[in-house]
């Protein structure tokens, strides 16, 4: 079943170019990431689906009803969209925090009910966050931070899930905290398109990859295919090694040295 569809889009800021004939679908239930270079358009990519941006050229289908057919309440109601940096409010608590979650499908005359209880108390479980459950949010290590936005983002239970560099600025052993609790949530038989730097991880937890490269599709298909040594020495400008890890044979990517030439030595002082 298909959760989005996006044909031919075209994006640009100021006449500068940004997107360039975009198209895929998201099936249910996937775990799907985005890769490329700097600059190459991932996170414009993911606000355009989200709403975040006006369409300029495409279309964008959800559920197979166009993205412009949507109020700002019933577009949170069929995705959920955690950017970057989502900005919090000072002193609200974790149990605040996933709450808000069922703000789209509250109104004026249908505040908290037994199912937003029953969708925060699940967020609450999956995303393991009764221990910090009253901490004030703020307060939170990075690692305990992502998966309390997480969890609200699981308690507006929509089908689809964009998230932007998840586990940009954590260490390995938080990303694959991270990484982890994103799988249970496609568990939930729910579709998560991510922004993803760290090619090994999007290689060992994503389901299937599109590789950006100056705003058009490079590659485009099961994670472990997308990537190889041409495709990222083609997008990074470097050479690499790929090699196989123990146990589930994932891409593990290694950088060869390149000593700097006088130029670009010069370059970088």
């Amino acid at each position: 079943m298909t959760v989005l569809h996006a044909r031919n889009l075209q994006f640009g800021y100021h006449e500068k170019g940004v997107l360039h004939d975009i198209s895929f679908t998201l099936p249910r239930g996937k775990l799907v990431g985005i890769v490329g270079p700097n600059g190459s358009g991932k996170s414009t990519l993911l606000r355009l689906l989200a709403g975040q941006l006006p369409l300029q050229q495409g279309e964008v289908d959800i559920h197979g009803q166009p993205l412009g057919s949507f109020s700002t309440k019933s577009l949170a109601r069929q995705l959920a969209f955690l950017p970057q940096r989502p900005v919090m409010a000072d002193g609200i608590r974790v149990e605040q925090l996933v709450q808000y979650g069922r703000h789209p499908h509250q109104g004026w005359f249908s505040q908290w009910s037994d199912e937003d209880a029953r969708q925060v108390a699940r967020a609450r479980e999956l995303m393991q966050l009764g221990p910090i459950w009253q901490r004030i949010a703020s307060s939170l290590s990075g690692g305990q931070a992502q998966r309390a936005w997480l969890g609200m983002v699981l308690a507006q239970n929509t089908d689809l899930i964009l998230l932007d560099e998840p586990t940009s600025a954590l260490d390995i052993g938080l990303q694959t905290e991270v990484m982890e609790s994103i799988r249970q949530i496609t568990g939930e038989n729910r579709t998560v398109l991510l922004v993803i730097h760290d090619l090994g991880m999007a290689a060992r937890y994503c389901d299937e990859l599109i590789a950006l490269d100056a705003g058009r599709i490079a590659a485009m298909g099961p994670a472990r295919e997308v990537i190889t040594k041409d495709l990222v020495d083609r997008l990074y400008s470097t050479s690499v090694d790929i090699l196989a890890a123990p146990g589930d044979g994932a891409p593990v990517i290694v950088p060869r040295r390149r000593p700097l030439s006088a130029d670009s030595a010069a370059k970088a002082s």
